[in-house]
């Protein structure tokens, strides 16, 4: 099976994105690797705590997919050159660097996951 290294899937990342909002905090990825679709979420990571799969959405193009609707059933896509949205409800950030942590399975090349790290933007 075709693996895909760690540090191309860290290129899907908006530098400088991450930001908390009155829920939670967000940040955006840009797909630019190829078209594609992810047939299931793996729970988001914070400084190495995984994070409720309830608690992530996906945004693009206006609408909104909770990490744990994402399935066979309902795929999500990832279309080139789309920016897609990250959201977290219930967790704030708090000043400073943190490292975060991805993943989704991908027909074909199995669990892709990636972690990147950032500083939490001032609104």
């Amino acid at each position: 099976m075709v693996t895909v290294p760690g540090f191309l899937l860290r290129r899907l990342y908006v530098k400088g994105s991450l930001k908390n909002t009155s829920e939670g905090f967000q940040f955006l990825l840009k797909n630019t690797l190829g078209s594609g679709y992810a047939r299931k979420m793996q729970p988001l990571t914070v400084d190495g705590e995984v994070l409720p799969m309830g608690e992530s959405t996906l945004q693009v193009d206006g609408k909104v997919v909770s990490f744990p609707e994402v399935s066979e059933e309902q795929p999500f896509t990832l279309g080139l050159n789309k920016t897609i949205t990250v959201q977290v409800r219930t967790t704030r950030l708090t000043a400073g660097p943190h490292k975060l942590g991805m993943g989704f399975d991908v027909p074909g090349l199995g669990t892709l996951n990636f972690d990147f790290t950032d500083v939490v933007q001032e609104d």
